[in-house]
């Protein structure tokens, strides 16, 4: 079952709340999922491994892309990694899935997200593509994704991975 606008509502009172750090709760919070803000955007650096275990895996180096002084960024066509605004706390009983806003499409634009799982708290990132040849502008705190929260049948296990706690 997905999340109302009232469940998330509540949510955000719980302790700890399940999002912290909204710009405005009341443009943010839609019917059906809280939209997520840019804070930071960076391009790929490096290469990156990864492998079954995770012994032998190397994230890629990320170059921070400055904005501009009046909070915009030019992006071209390519793969970012976004940093967004909010921390998320999930609780046991939910995952989440992020998906683009129209907005974002429209432009030519879209988000690949991984899963919110069970238990974990941090400042999550994900991954823009731009596919506009024209490129695309984003300004700072733009609302660029829809977090959507899907009860789970019964409490889980809780996520305690590499990116537990990311800030």
């Amino acid at each position: 079952m997905i999340l109302t606008r009232n469940e998330i509502l509540e949510l955000l009172k719980s302790s700890p709340p399940l999002i912290e750090g909204l710009i405005d709760v009341n443009k943010q919070l839609q019917p059906a999922g809280v939209d997520l803000t840019v804070k930071e955007i960076f391009t790929f650096a490096s290469c990156g491994k990864i492998d079954f275990t995770n012994q032998e895996r190397k994230l890629s180096e990320l170059k921070l892309i400055p904005f501009n002084d009046n909070n915009w960024v030019f992006l071209k066509p390519g793969f970012y990694l976004i940093k967004y605004n909010e921390i998320i706390n999930m609780p046991l009983n939910l995952i989440a899935i992020g998906k683009p806003r129209s907005s974002l499409l429209r432009m030519g634009a879209f988000m690949v997200t991984a899963v919110w799982d069970p238990g974990y708290r941090g400042r999550s990132v994900s991954l823009l593509v731009v596919g506009n040849p024209n490129g695309i502008w984003i300004k700072k705190n733009a609302r660029i994704l829809q977090l959507i929260f899907l009860r789970l049948s019964k409490e889980s296990i809780a996520y305690r991975g590499e990116y537990f706690g990311e800030m």
